[in-house]
């Protein structure tokens, strides 16, 4: 089997390749201007090969239109300044149960086919003295869903940021999303959806931890967990 072949079957399959974002060490030399404009470049060559009449009205401004949704929109969080400031504050109320923020908005791109996954994440925690602004939960699932993902590895980065932050292992996060690179192209399934969980500390433990986050988000009926 060849290289091709072995890196196409590996795409299909969705197999995860690293814990981290995969970044060359050189990512952030060039600006974003720059960025766009090789972009822009690029993307155009594409289209004339495709046969595409650039000097259409509809078609003659959309090279720059996509760099620039590449770099300030669907992949800006490729950036490390971007990543949203994740201030922790005092648990005053003295609140120790378990806190879940459901149905937050995932919207990434597969990074084998750069075709959109879309769904929903649902994060719980169990504060060890702090908390966290309920915002600041949706903001890093956008910030790690802005770049090139595979959905294994977003549910991972998303409950170690919030862990570091908080200072607590025990965070959960479960997404369920559709691929639009298994629905709209290969086995055209538009009905399926794939659910990924990173249970940690008691949610990964404790089964009494797991089941109560898991009834929250109405994944025991749903799933028969």
């Amino acid at each position: 089997m060849s290289d091709n072949e072995i890196f196409d079957e590996m795409s299909d399959d969705h197999i995860l390749s690293a814990g981290d974002t995969p970044l060359r060490k050189d990512a952030f030399e060039m600006s974003d201007e720059d960025k766009i404009a090789s972009i822009e470049s690029d993307f155009k060559k594409i289209m004339i090969t495709l046969g595409l009449d650039l000097a259409d009205d509809s078609l003659k401004g959309t090279p720059r239109r996509v760099a620039k949704m590449f770099v300030k929109e669907i992949f800006k969080g490729i950036k490390p300044e971007n990543m949203p400031k994740m201030s922790t504050f005092e648990n005053k109320y003295k609140y120790n149960q378990m806190l879940v923020e459901k149905d937050i908005t995932v919207y990434s791109t597969c990074e084998h086919h750069f075709l959109p996954i879309v769904g929903k994440a649902h994060i719980g925690y169990i504060s060890n003295g702090r908390v966290l602004g309920l915002s600041k939960m949706n903001r890093i699932v956008e910030y790690y869903a802005k770049r090139p993902q595979v959905q294994e590895r977003l549910t991972m980065q998303i409950v170690k940021a919030m862990q570091h932050s908080l200072g607590t292992m025990d965070v959960a996060c479960v997404i369920e999303a559709k691929h639009l690179c298994v629905n709209s192209r290969g086995i055209q399934d538009i009905d399926s959806s794939t659910v990924t969980a990173e249970l940690g500390g008691m949610f990964g433990t404790d089964p009494n931890t797991r089941r109560e986050f898991l009834h929250y988000i109405g994944m025991d009926s749903k799933y028969r967990v």
